[in-house]
């Protein structure tokens, strides 16, 4: 690892094609795989689990945990944001909690975008083009093209499939 600035990147991430980072000394990146034209805003971590594909816009997102963590392409994550692979073991030989921890790996599918202070917990499956709205506490499985909110987040509305489809595809032809 190089030290630049009081920010961690690990050597073979130095060749991919970063618009920003080390613009804070807040951020920290041991990630195993960084796609092309990534953006990492200002106090950001991820942990060395996390694939991070195309296009991924960080603003403040903290990953933790020994959970493998995929965030898809052109993810966007609001300000502020948790991503948690792990969680305390409360069957184990203590209590409350013992001090193992059960990893659950997470996968975030192309084109979702998370609002501020969003939470997501161990296990969790967010499809492609879902919208997560701020402060949104999420667990288990979120349909393609769903709008979630709230604690724990519930499907409010899904978006123009038709809409979204023709929008990508023009994306995807001029990239």
């Amino acid at each position: 690892m190089i030290k630049i600035l009081s920010c961690l990147i690990p050597i073979k991430s130095l060749r991919h094609n970063f618009r920003q980072c080390c613009n804070s000394i807040q951020i920290v990146f041991t990630a195993k795989s960084i796609g092309k034209n990534f953006y990492c805003g200002k106090f950001s971590t991820v942990n060395k689990n996390t694939v991070i594909k195309n296009y991924v816009k960080l603003n403040g997102l903290h990953i933790s945990g020994n959970g493998n963590v995929i965030l898809g392409n052109y993810f966007i994550a609001g300000f502020d944001s948790l991503i948690i692979s792990d969680s305390h073991n409360y069957e184990g030989k203590d209590i409350p909690y013992d001090s193992s921890f059960i990893s659950k790996d997470i996968l975030i599918e192309d084109y979702v975008w998370l609002g501020a202070r969003v939470i997501i917990l161990p296990g969790t499956k967010i499809g492609e083009g879902a919208i997560v709205q701020a402060g949104a506490v999420v667990h288990g499985e979120i349909p393609p093209y769903s709008i979630v909110g709230g604690n724990p987040a519930k499907i409010f509305k899904y978006r123009n499939i038709e809409h979204f489809k023709k929008i990508k595809n023009e994306k995807l032809k001029n990239s």
